[in-house]
């Protein structure tokens, strides 16, 4: 068996979603088929900055993984940076190094570690969140680690900027959720996993 984490905030929880499902269970219930041997977990804590998640994900995971430990099993995380650094202040020099311990601790437990950024929030300043993405990309670019761009396509979407709309500006509804879900499924996110291309096709 293999791990998949999910690592975040409200959004990777689901909030606000009337399936409750969020992007999270989306993407599991469209892997699963392809990847049976897959378990996902879901690691949520609503309102997270980045040195709160940095402070508490592995001991989280660690717990979850099994009997065997990381040395028995395959382990994957994605960590979905959410926008609470940018609400709570936090300068992007410590926002960057959160980033950084957050990684370098994934790589010394053997985690195949992703990035997804944050999409645009109605809540916080645009161009604030897109340097915020852009930072998240470049700190994933520095240690090696796939990222999920969900700034760009979301910011020019209309489905997206509707929901967005609809709930008051702080959480998609469902058609957003579907939206990321999209945007991850299709990323680099089945080579990450290594599901057999034969298998994306069936």
């Amino acid at each position: 068996m293999s791990n998949v984490f999910f690592v975040g905030d409200e959004l990777v929880a689901g909030h606000g979603d009337p399936k409750a499902l969020g992007w999270a269970g989306r993407v599991a219930a469209r892997t699963l088929p392809l990847a049976p041997h897959l378990r996902f977990h879901t690691l949520a804590v609503p309102g997270e900055t980045t040195g709160e998640l940095t402070s508490r994900w592995d001991e989280e995971a660690l717990r979850r993984i099994g009997p065997d430990g990381v040395s028995g099993t395959t382990n994957f995380v994605l960590f979905a940076i959410g926008r609470h650094d940018l609400s709570h202040g936090v300068s992007p020099t410590m926002t960057r190094l959160h980033l950084a311990n957050t990684l370098d601790r994934a790589s010394a437990l053997g985690f195949r570690t992703m990035i997804a950024g944050p999409p645009p929030i109605a809540a916080e300043d645009r161009r604030a969140v897109a340097e915020y993405s852009a930072l998240c990309e470049e700190s994933a670019a520095r240690r090696d680690v796939p990222y999920i761009d969900m700034y760009g396509p979301l910011a020019r979407h209309e489905q997206w900027a509707t929901d967005m709309a609809m709930s008051g500006g702080e959480l998609p509804l469902q058609a957003g959720y579907g939206l990321m879900a999209w945007l991850v499924l299709h990323s680099t996110w089945h080579d990450w996993l290594g599901v057999p291309s034969s298998a994306l096709t069936a």
